[in-house]
């Protein structure tokens, strides 16, 4: 008779279908040849990158992760292709230069893997019992504050260069100036 699986065994395999979740939805945003597939790719992997803040006890991050990318930035990335002009039929074939680009990426993209890959397996990984903060709002706030402010305020800086941008691109609607 087969017992109820432990606790351990029911995070762990909780754990996995976050990371599968964020690795095929990352698949699918860059695979996809359609650009709302592509979206929808992105906002599945946006779900399951949420998963993996919440393992790693960082609650509000990972609602934020939900809120920010998959409320905000795909609304707005559908928003632009509902707006955007429709665009020509594609070539079926690819042609040997992005064949070359795409074997050159993959290879790269390997060489990272496995690098990452090694220096994972090859380190003791050790527990620190020392916290520094506890992914609360509060510690979240106190480091954006202080230790993070430059960065917070070039980020902002950023979003409002690309409002701008986006209101310069969107004055003139659908017709060429």
């Amino acid at each position: 008779m087969t017992a109820f699986p432990g606790a351990e065994a029911i995070v762990n395999g909780v754990f996995i279908v976050c990371v599968l979740t964020t690795v095929l939805g990352g698949v699918l945003a860059v695979k996809s040849r359609r650009i709302i597939r592509g979206v929808c790719g992105l906002a599945i992997c946006c779900f399951g990158l949420a998963g993996l803040y919440y393992f790693l006890r960082s609650p509000f991050l990972a609602l934020m992760e939900i809120l920010i990318y998959v409320g905000a930035v795909c609304v707005t990335i559908v928003f632009a292709v509902m707006l955007a002009e429709p665009d020509e039929q594609l070539e079926n074939a690819p042609s040997r230069f992005s064949l070359v680009w795409g074997g050159g990426a993959a290879l790269v993209s390997l060489a990272v893997f496995a690098g990452i890959v090694c220096l994972g397996l090859g380190q003791q990984w050790v527990l620190s019992g020392d916290r520094t903060t506890d992914g609360s709002v509060a510690a979240i706030g106190r480091g954006l504050l202080t230790t993070y402010s430059m960065p917070f305020e070039l980020i902002s800086l950023v979003l409002l260069v690309a409002i701008l941008g986006a209101l310069a691109i969107a004055r003139y609607g659908r017709t060429k100036a």
